[in-house]
């Protein structure tokens, strides 16, 4: 329980018929790693649309065998099994583990695997030994006290002083101060599920009102944290100067090349320098310097446009109603109108806060180009420069990287710090194109690795624009930088996955890249199995890991090969696990966030195992070198419906932070579907006027 807020009774109005928004045909999807639900919010939709990427390149058509080198397979550890502390009254079923005993999960973090928690079930769970709770709930108060968390009287003022709805990246910023007693919590807000957050609407200028209240949920928040010793569970606090709320009205300046472009001016600011708000911020980045970077994904859903021109059409924007109709309470929303034509470009950017200067505009870098943004990971190179490895998360999109033009300095102080702020505003894009080694053997597409090993290859960095100038014919630098899409077509980008997160290793520089899913790999007049994405009608997803040449970020060549291809091996034959014996890992399916411990290994949230598994998301720690690489181990499960978003992990502390985004997302107003994380036992009386639907968490989870 937070020491700031009471957890006790909210006064719970009576539920109504009528829907708060018209919602777009979902038709019961479940192809994709995504309910029906998160499809129409978070991605407007998207599976139910043409895939944007209909370009006719080539990548690995006629490069389909893989020179593979025989890995044998690995002895792993015995199975053992693990007891499951609940979050709720509600026990999870006992299951077979895969694994070892507690302790025997290899160097880092120790615990005993838990067992895949089926997806019914309302528990966050986490292995024997541990306990967690949340630090910040969605509503709770940043400012004042008085600011208290009451859905049926929420207001947009009230919002705009709250924590924000759907957590996604977050960090834990620790201060260098005394026994580690004092931080920073900085996390974006994706997106909204007005359906479950309200009461539906009775009245137009209610609906009106509660759009307004979405659109203060969404942004980031700032948040200060404090404890007794490190190690120990966090509490955040009310009032705190460093604590604040970015929303979709807050002021953001626009740096690089294209900043002050034809391409980004509109009526509201005519210099294209100053855009008001950040929408679909996905995963991010900690840059090295302190500052966070979040990713603007999804935008293309929060705008009705004319829809006629090429780049609306590889954006996603079209001429129809949003599903949340802010067209109808700010014009900016509606592109159809006179001087809002450009107001789209102005969104799909990678923007940087700086969480100790909240008197500081944050800024949306163009130098890093424009697409759906999943989020953006910064090292630094052996020359000093800085990489940004950037996914774009779209079916058969790309992976993209940004190479500062000067250098990162290490000297402590205001001085370097400023300068280092300033390295994503001048440098050179590029978009990955992988090749297999060797292509005498044909890929047959029936999802099967090859006996002998796993794909593997070399790669480009193909240049879009270096130092500020277009290198691509036939397009402007304004074009590379605001419609990169259409230019890294072009050149003959390689398709992937859904390339979501893509993190470079603190210990060894390699680059992991999660691509989630593509059910559409395969269809009817899309590509086919590639040596990089192997497999058709790709449910499970897959993680690359790749190799700078030389090891450095600043490489244009580098090798790759498959770490993972997920899925649940006892009834999946495609699965591969770094040559781990498959039958003693855990299931793992979509793979969505990935971070790192001090130790090196690697830790995967996932977003979509339940439609694809059968299992609530999670958390999994992989080792990456040793016996034990490629051996997936589970560390925690989200409630139901939820999706594990973060994470951060401090093994040295023996602690773990997530995110928990959209739990219980099926439900309704009338009927939630989740009680997380203020549970109140199924069966149990509900205490008059108690609050019993779901709140979007950050969690805190500690070795007791």
């Amino acid at each position: 329980m937070l020491s700031n807020e009471s957890t006790g009774p909210r006064r719970h109005a009576p539920a109504r018929d009528r829907p708060l928004l018209p919602l777009l045909p979902m038709q019961g999807h479940t192809l994709g790693k995504r309910s029906a639900v998160t499809c129409h919010l978070k991605c407007a939709d998207a599976c139910f649309h043409p895939v944007p990427n209909e370009s006719s390149n080539d990548y690995f058509r006629d490069i389909v065998g893989a020179a593979m080198s025989r890995r044998s397979l690995l002895v792993g550890a015995g199975v053992g099994a693990a007891a499951i502390l609940l979050g709720s009254g509600e026990p999870a079923p006992a299951m077979a583990v895969p694994g070892g005993p507690a302790g025997a999960a290899g160097r880092g973090l120790a615990f005993a695997p838990i067992a895949p928690v089926p997806a019914a079930v309302d528990s966050f769970v986490v292995p024997t030994g541990y306990s967690w709770n949340p630090i910040i709930r969605w509503g709770d108060p940043l400012f004042a006290a008085t600011d208290r968390f009451d859905p049926e009287h929420q207001s947009a003022a009230l919002q705009a002083r709250q924590f924000g709805y759907n957590n996604d990246y977050l960090d834990i910023i620790e201060s260098k101060g005394p026994k580690g007693r004092s931080g920073i919590l900085v996390t974006n807000h994706e997106y909204t599920n007005e359906g479950i957050m309200f009461s539906p609407a009775l009245t137009a200028v209610e609906a009106d009102e509660q759009r307004r209240v979405a659109m203060m949920a969404h942004g980031m928040s700032v948040v200060a944290l404090e404890r007794k010793h490190a190690g120990q569970p966090w509490t955040y606090r009310v009032g705190d100067p460093l604590n604040r709320r970015i929303t979709a009205s807050t002021p953001f300046t626009v740096t690089g090349p294209a900043a002050g472009s034809a391409l980004l001016k509109t009526s509201a600011d005519p210099t294209g320098r100053t855009v008001l708000g950040t929408l679909g911020n996905c995963a991010g980045g900690t840059t090295p310097w302190g500052t966070v970077l979040s990713g603007e994904e999804n935008f293309n859903g929060y705008f009705r446009t004319n829809g006629t021109s090429t780049a609306d059409a590889r954006y996603g924007l079209a001429n129809r109603p949003t599903g949340r109709l802010w067209e109808q309470i700010d014009d900016r929303f509606d592109a159809t109108v006179a001087g809002n034509e450009n107001e789209p470009n102005r969104f799909g950017w990678i923007v940087e806060i700086d969480p100790e200067a909240p008197n500081e505009p944050p800024v949306k870098h163009t130098a890093l180009g424009r697409f759906k943004h999943e989020g953006a990971n910064v090292i630094v190179g052996k020359t000093g420069h800085v990489a940004a490895y950037m996914g774009d998360d779209e079916r058969f999109d790309y992976l993209y990287k940004f190479v500062s033009f000067d250098r990162f300095d290490k000297k402590k102080g205001p001085k370097a710090r400023t300068h280092n702020k300033s390295l994503l505003t001048r440098g050179s894009l590029y978009v990955a194109r992988f090749t297999g080694n060797s292509p005498e053997r044909e890929i047959t597409g029936t999802g099967q690795l090859p006996a002998d090993g796993l794909f593997d290859g070399t790669g480009q960095w193909v240049a879009l624009v270096i130092d500020g100038v277009c290198q691509v014919p036939g397009f402007s630098t304004d074009d590379a930088l605001v419609n990169t899409r259409l230019v890294a077509d072009a050149v003959g980008a390689t398709k992937m996955d859904r390339c979501e997160d893509v993190e470079p290793s603190p210990v060894t520089g390699k680059i992991y890249v999660a691509c989630t899913n593509n059910t559409d790999r395969g269809a009817l007049g899309q590509e086919g199995a590639t040596e990089p994405n192997p497999r058709v009608a790709n449910r499970d997803g897959h993680i690359v890991e790749i190799t700078e040449t030389g090891s450095d970020a600043t490489s244009v060549t580098f090798d790759w090969n498959l770490l993972l291809v997920c899925g649940d091996p006892a009834t999946n034959t495609s699965t591969y696990f770094a040559g781990f014996p498959s039958e003693k890992v855990s299931p793992i399916s979509c793979p969505d966030n990935v971070a790192f411990d001090v130790q090196g290994n690697l830790w995967i949230s996932t977003d979509g195992a339940p439609n694809t598994i059968g299992y609530c998301d999670g958390l999994f720690k992989v080792p990456l070198t040793g016996p034990e690489r490629g051996r997936v181990q589970q560390f925690l499960s989200v409630p139901r419906e939820a999706e594990t978003c973060g994470p951060v992990i401090r093994s040295e502390q023996s602690m773990v932070y997530v995110a928990v985004q959209h739990p219980g997302e099926r439900g309704s107003w009338a009927a939630q579907s989740s009680r997380f994380p203020d549970y109140v036992p199924l069966g149990a009386p509900v205490p008059a006027g108690a609050w019993t639907g779901p709140r979007p968490s950050v969690v805190q989870v500690w070795k007791v």
